[in-house]
């Protein structure tokens, strides 16, 4: 077996393979989005069970293999509980696992997102924050930092929801969540983020679908 390295991530996505294996697609810090082995992960009694599903923030030990990483072991710090018990919250979360998976690549420097993604997650688990204004700040930051938000419109948009999507695009991530917006002034960010992300993130997401017909 080669030497096992520790990557820090979030499992964003995982595929079954054969009868009780998974392919687990994590973003990490250190090496961007990777896909990794988890041997046994479908048995009952796996010590892999819960720690290869989706939301499921912590430390992976890996190491490669002659095609794919592999997994050694994990220590989660973060299952998000509470998303996975809420019907609504829970897709809030995977459409932003998918959009995760859409733009994110191996071998890049994913750690903003990564950040960006790990603080949603958190503030879709607060019943005080509008999820609303979660995903609209979600999908404007991630345009950001995939380094393709282009501007703020220069008509058809008030200068208090200007204001706001300048402080979405431009403040650390870990100081997004922290303001609220009236309904007239929240509607005009929802509908700017919704035109870019049509436009800068054009992907087909299933978990979207099904949040627009709740």
């Amino acid at each position: 077996m080669q030497e096992c390295v520790d990557v820090t991530g979030i499992v964003i996505k995982t595929v079954p393979i054969g009868e009780y294996d998974k392919r687990v697609v994590i973003l990490t810090k250190e090496r961007g989005k990777i896909a990794a082995f988890a041997r046994g992960a479908r048995k009952p009694n796996s010590r892999f069970l819960a720690s290869t599903t989706p939301f499921a923030f912590g430390t992976f030990s890996i190491y490669e293999g002659k095609t794919s990483y592999n997994i050694n072991e994990i220590s989660i710090s973060n299952y998000f509980e509470s998303l996975r018990t809420d019907f609504e919250g829970a897709y809030y979360g995977m459409y932003f696992l998918e959009l995760c998976d859409y733009c994110t690549r191996e071998n890049n420097d994913e750690v903003g997102i990564l950040k960006l993604l790990y603080q949603s997650l958190r503030a879709l688990s607060a019943a005080s924050i509008d999820r609303r204004l979660v995903r609209a700040v979600f999908e404007l930051r991630l345009i950001a930092e995939n380094g393709e938000f282009p501007g703020i419109p220069e008509k058809g948009i008030s200068d208090t929801a200007g204001y706001a999507v300048s402080f979405i695009v431009q403040t650390p991530v870990e100081k997004l969540y922290t303001f609220a917006l009236k309904d007239e002034y929240l509607f005009e960010v929802i509908n700017l983020a919704k035109r870019y992300r049509k436009e800068f993130l054009p992907g087909n997401f299933q978990s979207l679908q099904i949040l627009e017909s709740l």
